[in-house]
């Protein structure tokens, strides 16, 4: 999978963390309610931001295993999450023991490239699989293994920030059309899964835990962004600039000027849906 600097996961965590469906994230916190310690699988964690967003709304027992492909952003998940919490009670090459927002947390880091799957990944206990801002990078037909593999397990699964293709900017630019249809074909190259399932990859989730006999609820999240997150609204002028440089379909000198004037736009938004997916009642 494509790789994410640290830099850009810590600028969007405010963003990420503000966006996130509040009563989603409840109905999640309410569907593993009875289990103590609730076990999480956190898929591609990159710092740890989906931990840190959901822990204070779960039990006050919590395990973790955060599993990401890249060994220097499970490092700085180490990092932050030390950082993040109340205290460290242990701490060994394999993992840490939190306390934060009143709970007590272990957390081990898993380095796995999940272009393979997560089979393996459910062989340890499990109680919610998640993810946050991951699954438009993979393609349709790893959603449709991996759904396969957490309702045989008969799991509740909760994803948060996945792009649906929307997008706004203010003031309005001549070239904003131009740019974002070269940047959603972007979002459907391959991202080490196969073809991105880019803004389909929400629908493609929410259809195949239907037909798996889940209830599925979803709802937006999307980034409200101002000149109050002005050194993140730039960094993502400049990370859309850079993918549609790469198709060729808006003339460089077009995208140069859009790129500057986006960097210092009043407004954008970005649309991101969430996701919440549980066994129907008894079949947990």
């Amino acid at each position: 999978m494509s790789g994410f600097s640290a830099e850009w996961l810590a600028l969007r965590e405010p963003a990420d963390h503000a966006a996130r469906n509040r009563d989603l994230l409840a109905a999640t916190a309410a569907a593993v309610a009875d289990r103590q310690p609730v076990h999480v699988l956190d898929l591609g964690c990159g710092t740890g931001s989906n931990l840190r967003a959901m822990a204070p709304q779960l039990g006050p027992e919590q395990y973790w295993r955060l599993v990401d492909h890249d060994a220097l952003l499970l490092a700085k998940a180490r990092e932050e999450l030390r950082r993040w919490a109340d205290a460290t009670f242990a701490e060994d090459t394999g993992g840490l023991v939190l306390s934060a927002a009143g709970r007590r947390i272990g957390v081990s880091f898993i380095a796995h490239d999940l272009s393979g799957g997560i089979g393996p990944l459910l062989a340890a206990p499990t109680d919610l699989v998640t993810a946050a801002a991951l699954f438009d990078l993979v393609s349709a037909a790893w959603i449709e293994t991996f759904v396969q593999a957490v309702a045989v397990a008969r799991l509740p699964f909760y994803t948060a920030l996945t792009y649906d293709g929307r997008e706004s900017w203010e003031p309005p630019h001549p070239d904003d059309e131009a740019v974002h249809g070269a940047f959603l074909a972007h979002q459907q190259r391959d991202k080490g899964f196969g073809p991105a399932a880019g803004p389909r990859a929400t629908g493609l989730l929410a259809d195949g835990f239907r037909g798996a006999g889940y209830t599925v609820s979803e709802a937006a999240s999307p980034w409200r962004l101002t000149e109050r997150e002005r050194a993140l609204v730039a960094m993502l002028a400049d990370g859309t600039a850079a993918a549609v440089g790469e198709t060729g379909q808006v003339a460089a000198d077009r995208l140069a000027a859009w790129r500057a004037a986006r960097a210092q736009a009043s407004r954008c938004l970005v649309g991101h849906a969430d996701l919440l997916a549980v066994p129907t009642s008894g079949d947990q």
